[in-house]
């Protein structure tokens, strides 16, 4: 019998489910239908492959896929937009796994799982931000990253200084040491009475610290530059008004939030940010325990350190400081700041207003 073509109406009306296992060289990609699984087979990593194997072998159908948030970011998800296939991300830790899966983990099983899932409407995207916000959001994470391995050099050579006898002299407070002054560096650097090999040592360094002091010079200016833009200019003249809230973490703020109207209630943005309890429930017995570990790491400390900074200059925030402090510890009392702090963020940037003390949020 001779073959017939598939036309460009076959599969009209149907819905065909992808889910994506993303690796570094390859995906391993789980096609399912709306009442059969079509095939899991191995494919690069190339979005407009996939797209046209969908259209030759599924012509006239409804393409959705699925895939976990990690080291690929979100050129995918928007590329498979481009071409027709309505993808969304996952959080990592959002995908439901039962201990049968957790034995027998591979990457076969997790791609069906993601299609199955995507099948069944039992997933929620993460937001997946422009091509520009997600570039602006990298500049400032790149210097989070240098200011910790700055941070790393300076510990490393108190341990040396320590590990070998010799004490920081008093004259150089904790600020000095953590900026590295020029006395110190002079101090560290001429201390003749140690072995040469642990003078070498603490000079590589000492070197080495003073690159990574240059590159966050650099990376900062950029990101005034940055905050100079016609998209963030306005926003981060706003945010800097907040007590503790400088240039840095304005733009932190502004990079990773994105659109503000994405959040429609100050719950959703605290969930975002990972300000809000752990909490335990069964029966008439809900427990409640320390914040949460996920969110944005990054954003949640420095609404924190700005808040400590807040209590301090602000009356209305200092007095429900105060009130707070009276009923549990202040590192608990100083998160309820925070989370207060945010709503004010969060109405700031909403109705275009400045940061106006004396007023609880």
């Amino acid at each position: 019998m001779p073959r017939t073509k598939v036309n460009q109406k076959s599969f009209e009306g149907q819905c065909f489910y992808i889910g994506i296992d993303d690796h570094l060289r390859n995906w391993l990609v789980s096609i399912f239908g709306e009442l059969y699984e079509h095939k899991t087979m191995s494919r690069d990593r190339n979005p407009d492959q996939l797209a046209d194997y969908m259209n030759a072998s599924f012509p006239g159908g409804t393409y959705k896929a699925v895939y976990e948030a990690g080291f690929s970011g979100f050129g995918t998800c928007r590329r498979l937009n481009e071409l027709g296939i309505e993808c969304m991300v996952l959080n990592a830790a959002d995908v439901p796994t039962s201990q049968k899966e957790r034995l027998q983990k591979n990457d076969s099983v997790d791609a069906r799982k993601l299609a199955r899932m995507l099948r069944g409407g039992e997933l929620e995207g993460i937001h997946v931000p422009d091509t520009i916000l997600e570039a602006d959001r990298t500049l400032c994470r790149v210097r989070d990253t240098l200011v910790k391995d700055m941070t790393r050099n300076k510990s490393r050579v108190k341990s040396i200084l320590m590990q070998f006898g010799v004490e920081i002299p008093a004259r150089f407070s904790a600020v000095q040491t953590r900026s590295w002054s020029k006395v110190y560096m002079e101090w560290v650097l001429g201390l003749e009475e140690l072995h040469p090999s642990i003078r070498q040592t603490i000079a590589a360094l000492v070197e080495s610290g003073m690159a990574l002091k240059k590159n966050i010079l650099n990376i900062t200016r950029q990101i005034r530059e940055l905050a100079e833009s016609d998209r963030y200019r306005d926003n981060c003249d706003r945010l800097i008004t907040i007590p503790g809230v400088g240039l840095v973490t304005a733009m932190n703020l502004l990079t990773q939030l994105g659109d503000i109207e994405r959040f429609k209630t100050l719950d959703e943005l605290c969930h975002y940010i990972g300000i809000v309890p752990n909490t335990r429930s069964s029966g008439e017995k809900t427990a409640t325990g320390k914040i949460t570990r996920r969110g944005r790491k990054k954003i949640k400390i420095l609404l924190i350190e700005a808040s400590w900074v807040a209590v301090r200059k602000d009356p209305a925030l200092m007095a429900k400081f105060n009130e707070l402090s009276k009923r549990m510890n202040k590192n608990k009392a100083i998160i309820r700041i925070a989370k207060s702090l945010l709503n004010r963020i969060r109405h700031m940037l909403r109705h275009k207003t400045e940061y106006v003390t004396g007023v609880t949020g």
